[in-house]
């Protein structure tokens, strides 16, 4: 029989085999054919399938956004204007989850190290700003950030 085993397509796509287990059961990959010893075969075209799921995770996508991807994808000769729109309004939906995203984790590196410049770096611990405000004893950096609305972050 020909085809990838899972533990092939695993190690070319540089994932587990329990990712390719997984896209088969969720219909990422198309279902595998089994050979006489009970191994799970994979087209070659699955290599290239989930080179492109990777490459849409590396661009922040989700399984349920990369599943319509693919089904896009496979209908890439057809001439749609409607199907062109969707890809483009996925993708800037996608940037600005991320534009969001990069927001969010600015403030927090901005409360961090608001932290890290109120510690004396001696003393009792009991003093310690980091400690106190996990702890809930004094507002987060983080929340006085969002409260200020001063910098161009909040």
């Amino acid at each position: 029989m020909s085809g990838l085993t899972v533990s092939q397509l695993a190690r070319a796509a540089g994932v587990g085999s329990e990712t390719v287990r997984h896209y088969e059961e969720i219909g990422l990959l198309p279902k595998a054919v089994r050979g006489g010893n009970g191994y799970r075969h994979f087209p070659a075209e699955a290599q290239q399938r989930m080179g492109f799921i990777k490459r849409a995770k590396s661009l922040g996508f989700g399984l349920p956004e990369i599943i319509t991807l693919l089904d896009l994808s496979d209908r890439r000769q057809t001439d749609s204007a409607t199907d062109m729109i969707l890809l483009q309004q996925a993708a800037a939906l996608k940037m600005e989850e991320i534009e969001a995203r990069i927001r969010d984790l600015e403030q927090i590196r901005a409360g961090l190290r608001q932290l890290i410049n109120r510690c004396p770096g001696a003393g009792s611990l009991a003093d310690c700003p980091i400690l106190n405000a996990l702890s809930g004893l004094q507002t987060m950096p983080v929340e006085e950030l969002k409260a200020c609305h001063a910098c161009p972050s909040c």
